[in-house]
């Protein structure tokens, strides 16, 4: 008996569908895509709208299927066309962390030269060169939105108070921040009181939106000391790391390989 490669939906109770295959090398829940064509009357309900790839315990009888079987894939073609399908529409990418930047930064003195309250010299600081690498693919473009500044003006009648709260975007230092644009808008309230009278408050806040570069900063501290004729010396050495996230093209050959491997050797 066969055990197809299937498309498939969860149960109506969310479950995932007794007659999968039970071998322990078979997959389930891969590649999971909309049952819903945008733009269309639905033709899945919650939680049958998703379509999954999976093993299936056998072939699908002729006069009718089980509720939740969308489909089967016949070759290892049409199983990497379908992938490609779904990986193209979700936008599949491999993301690597890639270290991109190393300096250090040596200071050195005598132990009682550490922690004074006002500092009178004897610690010297070495810094070095840094060292640069890139990796595969491109780094990897973010999206960020923030409110930057929001001006209050009330007016009670009496006289005009104003008030701004600035909040400017903050990146990392290694990263790069572009495609920059700001929206401005702005609210009018009005409150009536007895005693005051009307009170209006005009509050304008302009939000920015930005792009920035996938690039991190760490830092690490490591501490020595060393005690000779019983003077003790102490270093501190701080490494300095940057960490970009690289963005390359995902495999779907392979994938599609990996995929009809296990169907191979489930009905081998």
């Amino acid at each position: 008996m066969s055990q197809p490669v299937i498309k498939y939906t969860l149960t109506k109770q969310g479950r995932q569908p007794e007659w999968l295959s039970s071998d322990s090398r078979a997959f389930k829940g891969q590649h999971g895509t909309s049952a819903n064509k945008a733009g269309k009357l639905p033709r899945f309900g919650s939680p049958q709208n998703t379509i999954y790839l999976g093993i299936g315990a056998g072939d699908p009888d002729s006069d009718g299927t089980p509720d939740g079987y969308v489909g089967s894939i016949g070759s290892k073609a049409d199983l990497q066309t379908y992938v490609t399908e779904v990986g193209t529409a979700a936008d599949y990418h491999v993301v690597t962390s890639t270290v991109t930047g190393v300096q250090t930064s040596v200071t050195t003195g005598l132990s009682t030269a550490w922690g004074q309250e006002e500092y009178s010299g004897g610690l010297s600081t070495t810094t070095s060169s840094k060292h640069t690498a890139s990796g595969v693919g491109t780094v990897m473009v973010l999206t960020g939105s923030q409110v930057i500044k929001v001006v209050t003006e009330t007016n009670n009648g009496s006289g005009i108070t104003t008030s701004t709260v600035d909040t400017p975007v903050v990146v990392d230092p290694a990263s790069t921040k572009s495609a920059v644009s700001t929206s401005v808008g702005i609210v009018t309230t009005t409150s009536e009181n007895v005693e005051v009278g009307v009170t209006t408050t005009v509050t304008t806040t302009t939000t920015e939106s930005y792009s920035y570069t996938d690039v991190r900063t760490s830092t690490s501290t490591s501490k020595s000391e060393t005690t000779t004729d019983g003077v003790t010396t102490r270093t501190d050495t701080v490494t300095t790391t940057e960490t970009a996230n690289y963005r390359t093209s995902y495999d779907y050959a392979a994938e599609a390989t990996r995929l009809w491997d296990i169907y191979e050797a489930i009905n081998s």
